[in-house]
């Protein structure tokens, strides 16, 4: 008998692709695969052998929400989070129920800001199909060990201050978060499903039967009580033959091989002013003795026109052949994308991240605390402190060694492999791992 999946995912790049690669395992074993997003993503959906369906245009909302002005701090998860995840919860959730009413799935898969599933949460175990949580971003489950999540702080390395800190901060978050959780709980209400009863808001996520994080432990924060169903399996990388091709630019040719060279990107979302980034990257190191190389994330380069004449040692493309890039990278300089950051580290790139936007603050706090890079703690840099990182990283192997060690962690990940052959043994009600340890 074929086993059914939906998957449901907020219309962004970054969620829609990691989960059309999931979706695509699933088909390649003989599941009959359906794909709820934003109608913008109609043919990866369909190129990964999954049926499309559109959301409601009430919840196809975040590319626009992400192409406008971008919150910071506090904003960016009160505002932020309720506008763009909490809003469309409704109708997105009243889209997930319409295609279980009309044909029943063994399994849903949602990206963990895909809020609509919590409508499933409202019946039982046994009335519900098995939910899978797909962590397409930093994990923000609440824990003795990290601060609350939204703050950039990486935990402190003496277990009891850093404990002690921690939970001041929940305390604190519970009353200046205080908006965002009256939202959800506004939004669990309607929907019959358990409200958060004093608990922080992302704690909503530890709900699902297995929460699949899409990286390594070696970068992600350590949690003695993490969930039990909390398991790792590294990005989800696309097949070879299923990888864009992406013509090889003419200036390729042109790279010395004795100059270091560093890439610079804002990805596919905020680029839409590259006075935060790749401007002060270029004026950086403008006179310095290294190439650059800039991606405009799918914008035509005309988009740099406003940086006014690029120094020499500049190269442009609006989309590179990233693997071929990488393997040549030195330094990557970048605001901190999941995907990018996780594609740089299977390549032993070290990064210098400026990200202070939607969760990139947590992206950054990341690199910072696993080693691989500099965080400069601003979406904004000046130009100063981006030549100062980029030397630093360059002249201190340290962050390059340590990049490589994670990607070695990421080679030897499960993959998508690993979560479908989870996912299966989750549908036919087997435990796939032992529990979690303490240690684990």
């Amino acid at each position: 008998m074929s086993r059914s999946a939906v998957l449901c995912s907020m219309p962004a790049t970054g969620h829609v692709g990691p989960l059309s690669v999931v979706a695509g395992e699933l088909v390649r074993r003989g599941w009959r695969v359906r794909m709820l997003t934003g109608a913008g993503y109609e043919a990866p959906v369909r190129a990964s052998g999954a049926e499309f369906v559109a959301l409601p245009a009430e919840a196809d909302t975040l590319d626009s929400i992400g192409a406008g002005e971008r919150t910071r701090g506090l904003a960016t998860i009160n505002h932020g989070v309720e506008q763009a995840f909490v809003a469309p919860a409704a109708p997105a959730g009243q889209a997930l129920e319409q295609m279980l009413a009309d044909e029943p799935a063994d399994v849903v898969l949602h990206d963990m800001t895909f809020l609509g599933v919590q409508t499933l949460f409202s019946r039982p175990r046994d009335q519900r199909p098995a939910t899978v949580l797909c962590g397409i971003g930093p994990a923000g489950f609440s824990s003795v060990d990290t601060a609350p999540y939204g703050l950039g702080l990486v935990p402190w390395r003496r277990t009891v201050p850093n404990r002690l800190r921690n939970r001041l901060l929940y305390r604190t978050s519970r009353v200046v978060l205080r908006p965002v959780h009256r939202s959800l709980d506004r939004f669990l209400a309607d929907v019959g499903a358990p409200g958060l009863d004093g608990a922080f808001f992302m704690d909503v996520l530890d709900r699902s039967d297995l929460l699949a994080q899409f990286t390594v432990p070696e970068f992600e924060y350590a949690r003695s009580d993490a969930p039990a169903g909390l398991r790792f399996y590294g990005p989800m990388v696309p097949p070879a033959a299923e990888v864009a091709d992406v013509a090889t630019p003419a200036w390729f040719d042109d790279l010395d091989p004795h100059l270091p060279l560093v890439h610079v990107t804002q990805g596919t979302v905020a680029n839409t002013d590259f006075t935060e980034v790749v401007g002060p990257t270029v004026e950086a190191l403008a006179d310095r003795d290294v190439q650059v190389a800039v991606t405009t994330g799918g914008r035509p380069t005309s988009a740099l026109d406003d940086l006014g004449p690029l120094p020499a040692n500049v190269f442009v493309a609006s989309y590179l052949p990233y693997d071929e890039l990488l393997a040549r990278t030195d330094v990557l300089v970048t605001n901190g994308g999941y995907g990018g950051l996780h594609h740089a580290m299977r390549h032993g790139v070290p990064i210098v991240i400026a990200g202070d936007s939607e969760d990139k603050v947590e992206t950054s706090t990341r690199v910072q605390h696993a080693g691989v890079g500099i965080n400069l703690r601003t979406g904004r840099p000046t130009p100063a402190a981006v030549g100062r990182a980029v030397r630093a990283v360059l002249d201190d192997g340290a962050y390059a060694r340590r990049a490589h060690e994670v990607g070695v962690a990421i080679a030897r990940s499960s993959g998508v492999v690993g979560l479908v052959d989870d996912v299966e043994a989750l549908v036919l009600q087997q435990v796939p791992h032992p529990p979690l340890t303490k240690e684990s």
